[in-house]
Parts: C-alpha cells; structure tokens; sequence
C-alpha cells in the first residue's frame, strides 16, 4: 500500500504516514528498521505493509515490499 510521509523522527525512527484517504497512521522503529531506508522526508511516497493495524515495513514507492 502507499503512503506519504507525513512525520518523520531520525532519533526514534519513527513517525506517521497519510494513506491515500487522508487516513493518518503511525509507525515505529521496527517497521522502519524492517526496511533498507536511512532517513525519510515530509512529503515523501512510500510503500508500507500493514499487520492487524500496525505499519510492519516501511520502504521508498520505487522498492518492492518483502513477501
């Protein structure tokens, strides 16, 4: 699914995305980690996977999500 960067925290790697719909989501150093990226910026798309709610992967739209 994409997204875009809404907050990012390079201290906690984390931060929140807005889905498509305006839905703002949170995500955590884990679902950042998960991913390749070292930093993300304000306004940047990104593609995420998302597990019983909560964002578990967080990569740049051009990178394939895992699985």
């Amino acid at each position: 699914m994409q997204a875009t960067v809404r907050t990012f925290d390079p201290a906690t790697r984390s931060g929140s995305v807005f889905l498509d719909d305006g839905t703002e989501v949170p995500f955590g150093a884990e679902a950042f980690d998960a991913g390749p990226l070292r930093l993300l910026r304000p306004g940047q798309r990104v593609n995420i996977s998302v597990d019983g709610g909560l964002v578990t992967y967080v990569t740049l739209s051009t990178f394939p999500l895992p699985g």
